[in-house]
């Protein structure tokens, strides 16, 4: 009877021990596939303890991107697309919930003609004045919206007013979005006409390689400054096309003015 017990005993145990190697082996897998998942794309928008998002980037390369917010007003939309078409451009267009609502067929018109679509969130709220939960919704209605519209997932995002903090960064980038504000403002907003629009962009002082144009759709003045604003900078040398294909996707961090700069790649 002992020696049965003993062997009783003696096979519990190797168990026990063959399932804590199991466990332990198991949790190393874990381990390894978290670091593999992760490491491939290291990212970092913290500068000392500000969190910032992409306002230009650093590149050599003549490459600047076009962008537009739309919040009001499709009137001249089809003019622009028309313009963009005509220099072969891609932009990117940073759209409310409340536009994609009223301009269905134009958010699917920009997914036709190539363009990248942006959010600029549901109600075009300051993001600093709500929760967490609160910019999460805000971001998300507009991303579920167009994707049920289009089938296209938004993953650039930029706030409303231009308006951010460390939480409205870290939101963004939780919800796996590029945070992305501008280093050229048309200030086509405020209606100052067709020549300011052209000379405040073609002669900005952020303008070179990497920079970030802002204009809005449904501003006065736009529509109509486009074309030659376009012809002006190709002119210079630039190649001009949407943020997606601006910015870097991993391995990068940004310098105290919101410029994105690529890690150094370890030898």
């Amino acid at each position: 009877m002992r020696i049965f017990q003993l062997n009783k005993y003696k096979k519990e145990a190797r168990k026990n021990l063959e399932n804590g190697f199991f466990l332990v082996a198991l949790f190393a897998c874990l381990i390894f596939i978290a670091y593999e998942s992760t490491s491939a794309v290291v990212t970092s928008a913290t500068v000392g303890d500000r969190e910032l998002p992409i306002y230009c980037v650093d590149t050599t390369e003549k490459r600047i991107a076009l962008s537009f917010d739309a919040a009001w007003g499709a009137e001249d939309f089809p003019k622009i697309m028309d313009i963009l078409d005509k220099h072969k451009v891609k932009v990117t267009f940073f759209m409310t919930g409340g536009w994609v609502d009223d301009n269905p067929d134009c958010v699917k018109e920009l997914v036709k003609r190539g363009h990248d679509l942006g959010n600029h969130s549901q109600h075009h709220y300051d993001m600093t004045t709500i929760s967490q939960s609160e910019q999460e919704k805000e971001l998300m209605d507009v991303h579920n919206k167009v994707k049920e519209l289009t089938g296209y997932e938004m993953f650039l995002f930029r706030p409303p007013y231009g308006a951010y903090d460390n939480a409205v960064i870290k939101t963004a980038y939780g919800l796996k979005y590029y945070p992305i504000q501008w280093s050229v403002d048309s200030l086509d907003w405020k209606d100052y006409g067709v020549d300011s629009i052209i000379s405040t962009v073609c002669n900005h002082k952020a303008l070179g390689p990497g920079a970030i144009i802002l204009c809005h759709n449904g501003a006065k003045y736009t529509a109509e400054a486009l074309d030659s604003m376009l012809t002006n900078l190709e002119g210079q040398g630039y190649t001009i096309g949407p943020v997606s294909e601006l910015i870097m996707k991993e391995n990068y961090h940004m310098d105290v003015a919101g410029k994105q700069i690529a890690d150094e790649k370890k030898q």
